[in-house]
């Protein structure tokens, strides 16, 4: 039978460097990438021959063969020279990702370019029941130079096609790892400021209380000190559990009704099933600050705060009201303060749109003020 033209086509089925960098190997997720590569590729070049010399179903086992055999030998050299290069020269020149650089890639591909073609020709041969004339095996040199021709252009253009694909993919990671890393910053710039805000607002009350009733005083530091280990261990972590968030709140509050006594009325209301979802770190307290110094305090007869959680769909709802002076009477509480402020960023940087924070005036006889949190059940932006 004479020699199918299947060969020279079939290596367009080249490296994809489609694998995140230092990612651990898996073969089977490895063979899969490989074959929606190869397939397509093969596929097309038998029916491109069919229509040529017609047969297509020994095109189509040819094609795959061989395109599948330099394919492999390709891509297994690659991983296997850039896994070394790793391992014993990370700072080898042209390493990059999974990626060994042209100068070694080079000599590679000119080695299994006829390597994969005799073996996959053998392989159709076992297949089909066929045997093909191999130019590289019976010394035909003007077959050879076509066949060698051919399958080298198209296997340097499909190589260095997926190598700049690679790149792409490489500097697109870098710079989502770096806005990543930059919204991580800011988020510790953030908190770093609002730790302090927090504290100094507490020492502020207790300096008050000092000079109304030192008992008193002696016991709010008492709580002072243990609220704020526990406070400024979980502001470390990027986020912990719901109901951490309103234990830190409970002792805040624990600590103003010391001072405020029966002016302060307190109410919180977490369902079992959102205790555990996790939220950033000092979420609410900016807001309850909010609902005291602005709230309550001025106001003689005190007041109430009222924490409560639930969920809508796959959203998160955290509403802290007061039945303080409301908005109106206390134009310093609208919104535009240091806390208020520091949670909007916050909620932008880590959920982008898709979380919010809200302040309006309460409707109902009690009267004060509402502020409403909206978060997205999803992970958040930062690792």
């Amino acid at each position: 039978m004479a020699h199918t033209p299947t060969a020279p086509f079939a290596l367009a089925t080249m490296p994809t460097l489609s694998a995140p960098a230092h990612e651990p190997f898996q073969l089977g997720a490895w063979l899969l990438r490989e074959l929606k590569v190869g397939l397509p590729i093969s596929l097309g070049i038998a029916f491109f021959l069919s229509l040529m010399f017609g047969q297509f179903w020994l095109n189509l086992t040819y094609s795959l063969c061989i395109g599948l055999c330099i394919q492999f030998s390709l891509e297994g050299g690659r991983y296997a020279m850039a896994h070394w290069l790793r391992q014993h020269r990370p700072s080898h020149p042209g390493l990059s990702n999974d990626w060994p650089g042209w100068p070694l890639m080079g000599p590679w591909l000119l080695l299994c370019v006829p390597g994969g073609y005799v073996l996959g020709t053998l392989l159709g041969d076992a297949l089909t029941g066929h045997q093909i004339a191999h130019p590289l095996l019976s010394g035909n040199v003007r077959s050879l130079g076509f066949i060698l021709t051919m399958s080298l252009a198209v296997s340097v253009g499909a190589t260095y096609f997926f190598y700049a694909r690679g790149r792409i993919a490489t500097t697109e990671a870098h710079a989502e790892a770096a806005r990543r890393a930059a919204a991580e910053t800011q988020l510790m710039l953030l908190q770093s400021q609002l730790e302090p805000h927090m504290l100094f607002n507490t020492l502020a009350n207790l300096r008050v209380l000092i000079g109304l009733d030192p008992d008193k005083a002696q016991g709010m530091l008492d709580h002072l000190i243990g609220f704020l280990r526990s406070t400024l261990s979980a502001s470390r972590s990027s986020s912990h559990p719901l109901a951490s968030e309103f234990a830190r709140i409970e002792d805040y509050l624990a600590l103003m009704r010391i001072r405020m006594g029966e002016r302060l009325q307190v109410s919180l209301d977490l369902p079992d099933e959102l205790r555990e979802l996790p939220v950033p770190p000092l979420l609410l307290q900016p807001l309850v600050e909010n609902c005291i110094q602005h709230g309550l305090e001025p106001q003689v007869a005190g007041g109430r705060i009222a924490l409560s959680a639930r969920r809508e769909g796959q959203q998160l709802w955290l509403t802290v009201r007061d039945t303080g002076v409301g908005l109106q009477a206390a134009p310093s509480s609208r919104g535009t303060g240091f806390g208020t402020a520091q949670v909007r960023e916050r909620l932008a940087t880590l959920f982008g749109a898709d979380a919010s924070l809200v302040l309006s005036p309460a409707t109902d006889a009690e009267g004060g003020t509402v502020a409403e949190i909206s978060l997205p059940l999803r992970p958040q932006a930062t690792p």
